[in-house]
C-alpha cells in the first residue's frame, strides 16, 4: 500500500492510499480519484510534508520513496504500515455503525436529513460509491482486508 499526499486544482490537500503507482495513475485517468472537499478530479501528487529525507534514513524502520520532483519521502516500512492500518480500521469500527449492504441507502438518508447524522460503515459497489460522490456525498473507500492480514 502506498500513501500519497495529493492536492486538487482548488488547492485542497488530502491523502490517498493506493496499491501501486500504476494503480494511482490508472485511477486518476479513470476519474476515480476525487477531492473529498470539492470532488474535483483534477488531482496530482505533492511531496509529503511529514517526512522528506535522504535514502540513508531508511535504516530507522522507514522506506525511502523517490518522488517525481527529485525529493525522497520517508514512509513507514512494511509492518509499521500494517500496524497503522490496523489502528485505522479499529478506530473506524469502534466509532461507526455497521449498516452492511444498506450503506448507499443509509448514506443518502443521512445526507438528505431523513436519518440522524452519524458515522456509518458498510459495503457498497463501485457504482454505488460513484453515484454517492455524484450526489455530493463524501465517503472514504477502504479496501477490504481479511482479519488474518491485520494481525
Amino acid at each position: 500500500m502506498i500513501i500519497y499526499d495529493l492536492t486538487c486544482d482548488n488547492g485542497h490537500r488530502f491523502e490517498g492510499w493506493f496499491r501501486s503507482a500504476e494503480d494511482f495513475d490508472s485511477q486518476c485517468q479513470g476519474h476515480l480519484v476525487g477531492c473529498p472537499q470539492c470532488d474535483s478530479h483534477d488531482v496530482r501528487r505533492v511531496p509529503s510534508a511529514v517526512a522528506i529525507a535522504s535514502h540513508r534514513d531508511a535504516d530507522a524502520g522507514t522506506a525511502a520513496i523517490p518522488m517525481p520532483d527529485g525529493t525522497t519521502a520517508l514512509v513507514p516500512a512494511g509492518t509499521q504500515v500494517m500496524a497503522l492500518y490496523r489502528q485505522l480500521v479499529r478506530a473506524v469500527m469502534e466509532h461507526s455503525e455497521d449498516v452492511g449492504t444498506a450503506f448507499a441507502e443509509e448514506a443518502r438518508r443521512i445526507h438528505y436529513n431523513e436519518a440522524p447524522e452519524r458515522p456509518i460503515r458498510g459495503q457498497a459497489t463501485a457504482d454505488e460509491c460513484e453515484e454517492l460522490r455524484d450526489e455530493g456525498i463524501a465517503l472514504l473507500h477502504l479496501p477490504a482486508i481479511k482479519d488474518e492480514d491485520l494481525n
